[in-house]
C-alpha cells in the first residue's frame, strides 16, 4: 500500500516538474516573439510614418538640394595634398602639437602670424582652409612595439603584461608614420610647408641633442666593430700559417706541436664571430639611416594640390540630407506634442 502511494507521489512530483519546464518554455518563447513583434511594429510605424510625410520630406529635401546645388556651383574649389613623415626619438606628441597650432591659426584667420610662420605673402597665407595630422595606422606596429617590449624588460615583469593590455595602451602617437593633410583654395602653396614643419620641430633643443648623441654612439659602434673585424681577420691569418706550418711538419714525419691542433675549430669560431659582427653593422647601418634625423620624409608634398571631391563634399547631396532630417525632426517634435497633450487628458 505504501509502495503504491510513493509511486503516485512520484509521479504528482514529475508531473508538476513537467508543467512547470513547460511554463518555462512558453515564457521563453513569448518573450522572443514579443521582441520580434516589436521589431516589426517599430518597421511599420516608419515606413506609416514616411508614407503620410513623405511629400513634405520630399520639398524639404528638394528645398535643401536646390540651396546646396547653387552653394556647390558657387563655392571655391579647394585642394589638399599629404605629407608622410616618420618622427624619432619621440617626436611624434610635439610634431601633433605644431600642426594643431597650425589649424588654430587657420581658424582664427590669423593670415599675418600664418605669413610669419611660414613665410607667404597674404594671399598664400588667406588660401590655408586646414591642417590634419593622423597615424597611417599598420597593425604590425603594435606586434613589433611589443616584441621591443619583450626584449627590454625581463620575463617576470611581461607576465603582468600582456598582448591585450598593451595593445589597450597603444596610442596614435606610438605608431611608425603618420600623415599631414593640409587643404586650400590654392593648388601651389604646399611646397612651402613642408620644410617649416619638419624643421619646427628638428629645432628642438632636446630632441636634436638627442639625434646628435645617438647619431655618435653609432658612429662610434660602427668604428669598433670595424676594428673588431681587422682584428679577427688578423687572427684568422695567424692561424692559416699555423696550419700551414702543422701540415708541413706532419709531412716531414716529425710529430712536434706548434699549438695548432685546434686551429681548425678556432678558424670556424673565428667565422661565426665575423658572420655576427657583420649583421650587427647591417643592424647599425639601417639605424643610422632611419636615426639620422629627427624626422623622416617618406613622402612629401606634391606641388601641386589635388582637387578634393566626393560625395560628402558635395554641399547638394550635403543640403539634400539636412533639409530631409530636418523636416523629420520637426514632424516628430509635433507627434511627441500631440502625444503629450493628450497624456494630459
Amino acid at each position: 500500500m505504501s509502495t503504491n502511494q510513493n509511486n503516485h507521489e512520484e509521479e504528482v512530483d514529475l508531473g508538476s516538474l513537467f508543467v512547470i519546464i513547460g511554463k518555462g518554455f512558453s515564457k521563453i518563447f513569448n518573450f522572443i516573439g514579443s521582441i520580434f513583434r516589436g521589431i516589426f511594429h517599430g518597421i511599420i510605424s516608419v515606413l506609416l510614418f514616411l508614407r503620410s510625410n513623405l511629400l513634405k520630406i520630399a520639398v524639404a529635401a528638394l528645398l535643401g538640394g536646390t540651396l546646396g546645388f547653387f552653394v556647390e556651383v558657387t563655392k571655391v574649389d579647394a585642394f589638399e595634398s599629404d605629407l608622410i613623415l616618420e618622427p624619432n626619438f619621440k617626436s611624434t606628441r610635439q610634431l601633433y602639437e605644431n600642426i594643431n597650432y597650425y589649424n588654430n591659426l587657420v581658424k582664427q584667420a590669423d593670415t599675418v602670424a600664418i605669413e610669419k610662420v611660414f613665410d607667404l605673402d597674404k594671399i598664400s597665407a588667406a588660401s590655408l582652409n586646414e591642417f590634419r595630422i593622423e597615424p597611417v595606422i599598420i597593425d604590425s606596429d603594435i606586434i613589433n612595439a611589443y616584441d621591443d617590449l619583450l626584449l627590454s624588460v625581463d620575463s617576470l615583469t611581461i607576465k603582468s603584461y600582456d598582448y591585450l593590455d598593451f595593445e589597450k595602451s597603444f596610442t596614435k602617437y606610438d605608431y611608425r608614420y603618420h600623415k599631414v593633410t593640409v587643404s586650400a583654395k590654392k593648388n601651389d602653396v604646399f611646397n612651402k610647408l613642408s620644410n617649416v614643419i619638419i624643421s619646427s620641430v628638428e629645432e628642438n633643443a632636446y630632441f636634436n641633442r638627442l639625434k646628435v648623441l645617438t647619431n655618435e654612439n653609432l658612429n662610434r659602434t660602427d668604428s669598433l666593430y670595424r676594428e673588431n673585424l681587422i682584428e679577427i681577420d688578423s687572427l684568422r691569418e695567424v692561424y692559416m700559417r699555423v696550419m700551414i706550418a702543422e701540415a708541413d711538419k706532419q709531412s716531414n714525419g716529425t710529430n712536434i706541436d706548434l699549438g695548432g691542433q685546434n686551429s681548425t675549430a678556432k678558424e670556424l669560431e673565428l667565422f661565426a664571430v665575423n658572420k655576427e659582427i657583420n649583421e650587427d653593422l647591417q643592424e647599425i647601418s639601417l639605424e643610422k639611416a632611419t636615426q639620422y634625423e629627427v624626422i623622416n620624409v617618406l613622402s612629401n608634398f606634391q606641388p601641386i594640390g589635388s582637387k578634393i571631391k566626393g560625395v560628402t563634399n558635395n554641399y547638394a547631396f550635403l543640403l539634400t540630407g539636412f533639409g530631409a532630417g530636418c523636416m523629420i525632426l520637426f514632424l516628430l517634435l509635433i507627434k511627441l506634442n500631440r502625444y503629450l497633450n493628450s497624456y494630459e487628458k
